[in-house]
């Protein structure tokens, strides 16, 4: 590209320059075309309830080694499917099929998975509507459904 526009009546070319070079920029185009609503399956939201479908477990990324505990989850607002990382040790043993869960965003960088869980961009924080935490501690005793 040529130099800038300088001088009294350069303001047009240089508003025109820089709104086209705004297009390059990966997260000025995502957030224009709200293309992170389009293909997000929480539609924008933190938090989403689901119905647990399946216990599934999943392997460690290399180089690290082991069995990663998840559920595959079925949304209630749109039915669709997305797979849940469960926090902490025991986590598998307070979940059941069929139970209601709700998810949210695992906190991996620009939106994507983390650690070393392949493919698992949320964790499941309530089941019930029981905090999962205080289930794993004993605070609290599973309901009955």
């Amino acid at each position: 590209m040529g130099k800038k526009p300088k001088g009294l009546n350069a303001g047009k070319k240089l508003h025109q320059r820089r709104s086209k070079a705004r297009w390059h920029d990966k997260w000025f185009t995502r957030n224009v075309l709200g293309l992170k609503v389009k293909s997000d399956p929480l539609v924008g939201a933190s938090q989403a309830k689901g119905l647990v479908l399946e216990k599934i477990q999943l392997e460690a990324k290399q180089p690290n080694s082991g069995m990663r505990k998840a559920v595959r989850v079925q949304l209630i607002k749109n039915g669709k499917q997305i797979s849940a990382f469960l926090p902490g040790d025991g986590a598998t043993k307070l979940v059941d099929e069929h139970d209601e869960v709700i998810v949210e965003c695992i906190g991996g960088p620009m939106g994507k998975s983390k650690g070393d869980i392949p493919g698992v961009r949320w964790q499941v924080i309530k089941v019930n509507d029981q905090s999962l935490d205080a289930l794993r501690k004993g605070k609290l005793e599973k309901a009955r459904k």
